[in-house]
């Protein structure tokens, strides 16, 4: 059993920044081995791929985040950030991260193929 947690979540104006966090813990998990997803659901809005990272550290971005949003990871703390810059309010939303077991970069944004997700955090952007 995974356990996945969010933070970095908040309340900050058009045009600005925020860096989530997720830390992964679990018996024998290593980011080695795993990719993460982060996903956002808005209010009225089915939830919808935002960035992924494999296990060798390839990225895949929605169109709608690229060049905006960056995805990261520390192995040695099994935790993965997104940088988010330039932030709109449509990307307001709840964000989560999710686990899925070694796949690869051109499937990373299908949530189906993910099995263990956090709580989410709150994103709002709004002046």
């Amino acid at each position: 059993q995974l356990q996945l947690v969010e933070s970095g979540g908040g309340l900050v104006q058009p045009g600005g920044s925020l860096r989530l966090s997720c830390a992964v813990s679990g018996f024998g998990f290593t980011l080695d081995h795993y990719a993460v997803g982060w996903f956002r659901q808005a209010p009225g809005k089915e939830r919808e791929g935002v960035s992924c990272i494999t296990k060798g550290g390839r990225a895949n971005y929605a169109d709608s985040v690229k060049g905006r949003f960056t995805i990261s990871k520390d192995n040695a703390k099994n935790t993965v950030y997104l940088q988010m810059t330039s932030l709109k309010p449509e990307d307001t939303a709840v964000y989560y991260c999710a686990t899925a077991w070694d796949i690869i970069q051109p499937l990373c944004l299908d949530e189906v193929r993910y099995n263990s997700w956090g709580q989410g955090t709150q994103v709002t952007v709004s002046s």
